[in-house]
Formats: C-alpha cells, sequence, structure tokens
C-alpha cells in the first residue's frame, strides 16, 4: 500500500499537476493539505475518474483537507477532538479495509502559529495538544495508523538548510519542536528519519529569491507510522522534482510505501 502526502496550495490551481502525479507515482491513498476550497467545490470528477474514492473537509479560500483512497472509505470524520469552537478545516480520519485488517489514516494540516509569540501561536500548541491527546487514544487501538500532512514542524536543525533563519519561527520554535517530540515519542515513527539521516531532505521551498534553486528548503510535511504502521514500512520517498513542474505548489508530495495489500 502506497500513502501520500501533499500540501496543494490550491487544488483547483492544483489540478493539472496533481492528476499528472496521480499517473505517475500510483498512490493508493493520499491526503490533501490546503485545498482552500468548500466541500462542494472540490474537483471531484477528474479524480474519481482515475479510480479514487474522495473525502473532503473543506473551508472557503483558506485551509482544507481531503483524502483520495482507491479503497472504500469504511468510516470518515472531520475535525479534532478537543474544541467544539474551532471552525478551522485542518484534520480529515478515515478508516478503510486491506486484506490484513483496518488501516487508519489522518490528513492534516497543523497551524502555522506566526506570529510568535501570539494567539495563532498559541492556537498552535493547543492544536498540539489536542493532536497528542487524540492520538495516544487512537494508539491503544494498535492498527496500522499512519498521522501525514503538512505539521508545520521543523523536527531539527538538519530539516532547514538554513537553520538559524528560522530560530524565531512558530515551525521551529522549542516549545514546538517539544510538542512535535512529545506526539512521536507516543509510538510514532517519523518514516523519512527511519529510511535516512540525511541533512537537505526537504518537502518544502519558499516561491521567493530562488529558494527552490538554491536548495533553501525545510522538511514540515511528515508521514508519522503507528508502530504496526512501521513494522511494515518498505519504501519512503520525497518526489522533489514536482517543485520544479509549471505552476507548482511550494510543497511537494511525500510518500511510504508499507507491505499491506489494497485488496
Amino acid at each position: 500500500m502506497r500513502i501520500a502526502t501533499w500540501n496543494v496550495n490550491s487544488i483547483r490551481q492544483r489540478m493539472d499537476s496533481l492528476q499528472a502525479w496521480l499517473k505517475e507515482r500510483e498512490p493508493d491513498m493520499v491526503c490533501l493539505q490546503e485545498i482552500k476550497c468548500t466541500d462542494d467545490a472540490f474537483p471531484r470528477e477528474p479524480l474519481e475518474a482515475l479510480g479514487y474514492n474522495v473525502a473532503v473537509h473543506g473551508q472557503k479560500t483558506f485551509n482544507g483537507v481531503a483524502l483520495l483512497s482507491k479503497l472504500p472509505f469504511d468510516e470518515v470524520a472531520p475535525g479534532l477532538i478537543g474544541d467544539d469552537g474551532d471552525v478551522q478545516a485542518r484534520f480529515l480520519e478515515a478508516l478503510v479495509s486491506a486484506k490484513q485488517g483496518v488501516v487508519r489514516l489522518v490528513s492534516l494540516y497543523l497551524p502555522n502559529g506566526n506570529p510568535a509569540p501570539g494567539d495563532k501561536y498559541t492556537y498552535k500548541l493547543n492544536w498540539m495538544d489536542r493532536l497528542i491527546k487524540f492520538s495516544r487514544d487512537r494508539l491503544t487501538l494498535e492498527e496500522p495508523f499512519v498521522l501525514a500532512g503538512d505539521f508545520n514542524v521543523i523536527p531539527e536543525a538538519r530539516d532547514a538548510r538554513r537553520p538559524e533563519s528560522w530560530v524565531t519561527d512558530a515551525l521551529f520554535l522549542p516549545a514546538t519542536r517539544e510538542k512535535f517530540r512529545a506526539l512521536t515519542n507516543l509510538g510514532f515513527t517519523d518514516a523519512l528519519r527511519a529510511a535516512s539521516d540525511d541533512a537537505g531532505l526537504y518537502t518544502f521551498w519558499d516561491y521567493q529569491a530562488g529558494a527552490f534553486q538554491k536548495n533553501d528548503g525545510i522538511r514540515i510535511d511528515h508521514l508519522l507510522l503507528s508502530p504496526q504502521a512501521a513494522d511494515r514500512l518498505t519504501d519512503v520517498g520525497i518526489d522533489r522534482h514536482v517543485r520544479g513542474w509549471d505552476k507548482p505548489s511550494d510543497h511537494v508530495p511525500v510518500w511510504v510505501d508499507l507491505e499491506i495489500t489494497p485488496r
């Protein structure tokens, strides 16, 4: 089973690239972030024509997450537990059945948090606390479980080309990284770091100042695997070349292969 995540930075602007990438990489399940449209405005038909079931938790012009799956969805649940007043569309959970049993997948778009300190950063940290509580509960089910998306967290200095330029940014502040460690310490495996300790592996390059050409990037898009998923990990990759396509997102897809039979 191939599971991928991609912050597309507007689904309607990225449909050509998304369809081309789906045909190239052939993922079984895809987590999308920053779709920037409402549920009814999401362009389902071209993706369904490629064989995907589509689940959407959208929001007009901001945020928004979606899931694509070649397997039927058994359950779909939008929204992160812990704050009934939070209306931002940043979280979508689904359950599918594979030959070996159920697989649980979350597409998430964690708050950016800038400027920090401030209300946006407080919201980010509180959101991370809610994610930790949710994840702790789900891990007790002992299922293959993947948290995938744009975490807006640079976990370590090696995950940025110029870490010194991020020291006051909400993505790299000590409190942010501490929360991320608390999440992974529940028992998750950072899929990319299970495969490589290399520096220079990035998933985001700003549109400004030739960042992509200079490889002045950061790694903020992650796939975190429960022990039952990590045990089945066979491959992981970053599709860096997609950033060089016409009208690119500032993020690129990241994917994992798990030894799970989709059908």
